[in-house]
């Protein structure tokens, strides 16, 4: 967990630091598919609940209280569930650091895009969340099916 928020907020500084004086701010890594740019969501996925900074910390302190309940106190100890619950810590304190000391703001520099069409902008601590999401519906997969 320590690991995986340390990772996105030293990306999200690197970034913004590399690209923040140039102009346009964007950095083409696989043209017509992927770039850094600098980006900023004062909102949550797709976002959603724009510029509501109390109420997003506030379902982040939720969501990271219900995250060590489960690790604490849930009876299912399996490794994928773990990692599945450190990138969800993750990934909810890397972005609920920007929106405490960035003015609500969350900093995205990844730009998945195709022609005009654009993905919208993302970061590591997104991506972590998005592979505790998978890994949690993996995990509940197999549980599934042994129970069959």
């Amino acid at each position: 967990m320590v690991l995986g928020a340390a990772f996105d907020l030293w990306t999200k500084k690197a970034v913004f630091e590399w690209l923040g004086d140039q102009y346009p701010p964007v950095h083409v890594v696989v043209s017509g598919f992927l770039r850094i740019v600098v980006a900023e969501n004062t909102g949550a996925a797709f976002g959603i609940a724009s510029g509501q900074k109390i109420l997003l910390l506030c379902i982040s302190s939720a969501a990271v209280i219900a995250v060590i309940y489960f690790f604490l106190f849930g009876r299912d100890r399996k490794t994928p569930l773990t990692i599945a619950l450190a990138l969800f810590l993750a990934g909810i304190i890397g972005n609920a650091y920007d929106r405490i000391f960035n003015e609500g703001r969350v900093r995205d520099f990844i730009d998945v895009y195709y022609k005009d069409w654009h993905w919208p902008a993302f970061n590591v601590a997104d991506s972590l969340l998005c592979i505790a999401v998978f890994l949690l519906f993996i995990t509940s997969l197999s549980r599934t099916s042994r129970r069959s």
